[in-house]
Parts: C-alpha cells; structure tokens; sequence
C-alpha cells in the first residue's frame, strides 16, 4: 500500500510540475508590445508602482510588488476590498497600478477602475481573458491564459498564479536591466541580509581601533607583547613606531615558535621575532573581500592601515563571522 502511495504521490508531483512548466513556457509567445508598454509605463511612473489582485491573485500581487520594490522600482500592495473602504486614498496621480485577476472581471477590482480612470494614471493588466473587462481597460494587457490548471478539478489556481508570478517577474527585471540597477542599490534595499552585508559592510564598520587595537613599540620585550596580546584578547599584537609606522606582527605562530627555540621572554626584544610582512587592507575596503583575503593567506587577523602605512586598527576573523560574513 506504501509503495502504492508513493508512486501515486510522485506521479501527481511530476504531473503538476508538467503542466505548470508548459504554463510558463507558453509566456515566450505572449511577450510582446504590450509587455514593452508596460515596462515604459513602470519606468515612467515618478510615484509608486501598486499592485492589486484579490485572493490567490492577491498573494502572487504581494510578491510581485515586493519584487519590484526590491529591483529599484518603489511599489507596495493594496488590497482591492481596502481599497474601495478608504485606501484608495494611498494611489495618487503619479503612480501607476498594476491589477492581477485570472478572469479579468473580478468584481472588488472592477469596483476601482472608474476610480483609477479618474486619477488618468497608467493600468497594467495581467489576466488570464483577452476580452475581459479589465483587460480592454488597461493600457497595458499582459495575457497569461492557461490551458488548463494543475488541479484535476480545474478550479484551484495553480498553473495560472505561476504564469501570473513569472510575468510579474519578467517585469521587475526587464525594468531593472532598463534602470541600470547595481548590486549595490540591491544591496541598499536588503541592509539586514547576508547580501546586503557582502555589499555594504566594509572594514572601517568593524574594526578594533584606537585603545582596542593591541600594539606595542618597537623597543617592547616579547614579554611586554605576550601581555598586549593576552589584555586585548585578539591573537595578536601590531609592532608601531611612535608615529603610527607599522612595523611587524607578533601572533599566536610567533610565540609558538619562540616558545620552540626557548627564547628568553624578558630579554629578546619583540621586532627580533616578530612578522615583519604583515598582511594589510585599507579601512575602505569590503569585508567580504577582507574574508577572502584571510582565506587565502590562511590567518585569522589583518591589520589595517591608511595610505601612509599607519596602523589604523585590526580586523578579526571573530569580527566578520559576528557581523555575517561568511
């Protein structure tokens, strides 16, 4: 009965995944002038873009708008029943809507178009009947008609909500493509994610700096350094002349290898063991380029240092784990 089950459950999946990826291949064909209209009309628009859809439309509407808010177009959803209660005050005249409904007559949207006539601002419509309402109101229709839904009742929208989203998709990155958009202005809009941080955190934001940074003058004894290292906690103590010159390194590797040879720490002088060639970056630089940097060399600090080779600060591989840079 399991293995029965199992083969009825897999056949169903590949069945759905068929007929809503015939779906989406069937929107190469319908790709046209009016999809052109409708990106000049979102890149035109000097307000925001707002989306609308009522039920499982409504849904696939809310990530449409999210999409384009996060691909450089400012856009937001209303809710079609909200809107014909008091939020029709959030469209104004220099925005342009964008209104999902398979039928293309879904009454709560239909309710709004005399409203969104008024304010004479761009209608894009994704619908799934050529001749439907909404589609001869707009102007700009986008015809995602489906053959049939993936669910053998033909009632659940399935195949036309995932035609609906890639279209919706198509859009936000036809217009990204046509604004230019960086991955740093993506970046400015995911500030709290991974990606963001790759892109917008930098060395100077994380950094131990000022009394934090371990450091001792030339003249210190191995002893003196030990100490830095163990009261700043970080592995590692910089070697700076009174200027702020940076002269070595003194690590963890450093004293292993002094402890090795027996070196007496009360006597030797720190520049006598230290790593002269450090490993440097600017305060400017990415930390994610700061992590690959460490990767490669194989350490687990840099320092950090300004045009003229002045000790700014130290950078931890701790530190960039810590702030999400992975």
């Amino acid at each position: 009965m399991t293995q029965h089950a199992d083969i009825f459950f897999t056949e169903s999946a590949q069945r759905t995944i068929t007929l809503e990826g015939a779906a989406i291949s069937a929107l190469t064909a319908a790709v046209g002038p009016s999809f052109a209209q409708a990106c000049r009309h979102i890149l035109s628009t000097t307000g925001r873009v707002v989306v609308t859809g009522m039920g499982k439309s409504g849904h696939i509407a809310g990530k449409v708008a999210a999409t384009l808010a996060s691909t450089g177009s400012p856009a937001f959803f209303v809710h079609p029943g909200e809107a014909s209660h008091g939020d029709m005050g959030m469209i104004t005249r220099d925005d342009c809507v964008i209104a999902l409904s398979n039928s293309g007559s879904t009454s709560e949207i239909m309710t709004l178009l005399p409203l969104i006539k008024r304010l004479n601002i761009p209608l894009i419509a994704i619908t799934g009947d050529q001749q439907s309402e909404l589609a001869q109101a707009a102007d700009a229709h986008l015809l995602v008609a489906v053959d049939s839904e993936a669910c053998p009742l033909n009632l659940a929208p399935t195949a036309s909500t995932t035609a609906a989203l890639v279209i919706g998709d198509a859009l936000a990155i036809a217009t990204l493509e046509a604004r230019g958009f960086t991955a740093e202005e993506f970046a400015f809009s995911h500030p709290g994610g991974a990606l963001g941080k790759r892109l917008l955190l930098r060395v100077a934001d994380i950094m131990v700096e000022h009394d934090e940074m371990p450091s001792v003058a030339p003249s210190a004894t191995v002893a003196e350094a030990l100490y830095e290292m163990t009261h700043k906690g970080l592995g590692m103590t910089t070697i700076v002349s009174e200027r702020q010159e940076l002269k070595g390194v003194f690590t963890d590797g450093d004293l292993r290898r002094v402890v090795e040879n027996k070196v007496d720490l009360q006597d030797c002088t720190v520049t006598t063991v230290m790593t002269e060639s450090a490993h440097t970056v600017s305060q400017d630089m990415l930390a994610a380029e700061a992590m690959g940097l460490m990767e490669r060399h194989r350490i687990s600090a840099l320092v950090v240092v300004d045009e003229h080779g002045h000790a700014l600060g130290v950078l931890t591989l701790l530190a960039l784990l810590k702030a999400g840079i992975s």
